[in-house]
């Protein structure tokens, strides 16, 4: 059965796309959902459509996260925690910790789900996050851990 998703779905395609599914995965899931429409012709055209919206939309996305990349990358961000002897934090620096330092630093609102610690933060110096804006966009943020 051949239809065109209405939204993105993970294994199957993004919005606009024509798919290939078994008849009874379309008629019984994908129809009554709303997540698909039967590919006629006309709905072929409006797929189109939405498939030259998205990637005017994807561009545009990407762009701003360059942007915000090439804002981000040169600035070390300082963030202050109580920390003990020898440089050991009481608790650990948060992805939203990390996103309220941005905003404050360099006015850069970003989201903490964007934000990728590797392995938690715990004690002051210099540490590396990744920021993940979109699929093709990732970039470090250098961070700057001072005690308190």
């Amino acid at each position: 059965m051949r239809l065109i998703l209405r939204e993105d779905m993970q294994g199957l395609g993004k919005r606009g796309d024509i798919i290939e599914v078994a008849d009874g995965y379309g008629r019984n899931y994908l129809l009554p959902k709303g997540k698909a429409i039967a590919a006629s012709d006309g709905a072929v055209e409006q797929a189109a459509r939405m498939r030259r919206a998205r990637d005017l939309r994807d561009a545009s996305d990407r762009e701003a996260a360059t942007t915000v990349a090439s804002t981000l990358v040169p600035k070390v961000i300082t963030i202050t925690q109580r920390a003990g002897e020898g440089g050991k934090l009481f608790g650990s620096v948060t992805a939203a910790d990390i996103v309220t330092a941005v905003a404050e630093q360099t006015s850069v609102e970003l989201d903490r789900k964007h934000i990728e610690i590797d392995e938690a933060i715990k004690t002051t110096g210099q540490h590396t996050v990744t920021a993940s804006l979109h699929p093709e966009v990732s970039f470090p943020i250098t961070l700057d851990i001072v005690a308190e």
